[in-house]
Formats: C-alpha cells, sequence, structure tokens
C-alpha cells in the first residue's frame, strides 16, 4: 500500500500541475476554458484519494519520516474547500453592482457571465498553485524526494 501512496502522490502532484498551468494559461488569455473544469475536479478527486490512501496507512501502523507530512498532506483539502468557498461568492462580487441582472440586455448578461467565470477560475488557479506547492513539501517530508 505504501508504494500505492508514493506512485499516487506523483500521479495527485501532476494532475494539480496540469490543471493549475491549464488555468492560469486560460485565465491569462481570458478564456473561460470548458476543459479547465473537468482537470479541475480530477485533480481534487487525486488529493482526496491521496489522503485517504495515507489515512489507511496511518490506521495500519505506518507513520511518515516526518510529522509535518500530516500538515502538508491534509492541507491540500482545507485549500480546496476554501477556494471553493471563494468562488461560490464570486458571482456575488460580480452581480452586486446591478440592481437586476436579468433585466440586462441578453449581451451583457453573457458578459456578466464570462467575468464570473473567470474569476471563479482565478481563484480555483491560485487555489491550485497552492495545492501543487503543499504537495511538493507533502512529498518532500514523506520522503519521496
Amino acid at each position: 500500500m505504501a508504494d500505492v501512496h508514493e506512485v499516487f502522490a506523483v500521479v495527485a502532484l501532476a494532475a494539480n500541475a496540469i490543471a493549475a498551468v491549464w488555468g492560469a494559461a486560460s485565465w491569462i488569455r481570458a478564456d473561460p476554458s470548458r476543459v479547465f473544469w473537468y482537470l479541475l475536479r480530477v485533480a481534487q478527486a487525486t488529493v482526496v484519494i491521496q489522503v485517504v490512501i495515507g489515512v489507511a496507512l496511518l490506521a495500519e501502523g505506518r507513520r511518515p519520516p516526518d510529522d509535518l507530512h500530516y500538515v502538508y498532506a491534509v492541507s491540500p483539502l482545507i485549500v480546496a474547500l476554501v477556494t471553493e468557498a471563494m468562488r461560490a461568492t464570486a458571482s456575488e462580487k460580480e452581480l452586486e453592482q446591478f440592481d437586476d441582472p436579468e433585466a440586462l440586455p441578453r449581451r451583457e448578461q453573457i458578459l456578466v457571465a464570462r467575468k464570473i467565470v473567470l474569476r471563479e477560475m482565478g481563484i480555483m488557479t491560485v487555489g491550485l498553485l497552492l495545492v501543487v506547492t503543499l504537495l511538493l513539501r507533502a512529498a518532500a517530508s514523506g520522503g519521496l524526494f
């Protein structure tokens, strides 16, 4: 099981790095990418699976070489939850400037929706960059590097 944890650490790191790069490139180009959201969800799933495998190893009595590994290994879940909460409020920030967004002309509604999606992508991309950093530290503190 420890080998699976090590291999999946690389998978989780790669998935989150790919999603972060895709998100950053899309955000810089102001391109609301549908692919980004799929990459993001896969990346988030890899983090959850990695933590579950780690908890299973802990239940077996296996411990990492460094106790800081626990902090670095669980922090990505917290970052994901916080960024999801921030993302949920992104639309409120954009919509609070309008009395009745539904009364806007269709073109304006589309432009506002685009701004909301780009804001959400920016938030989630920053979260992914934090997750990648934490996963690198988790791998280092767990003895992978």
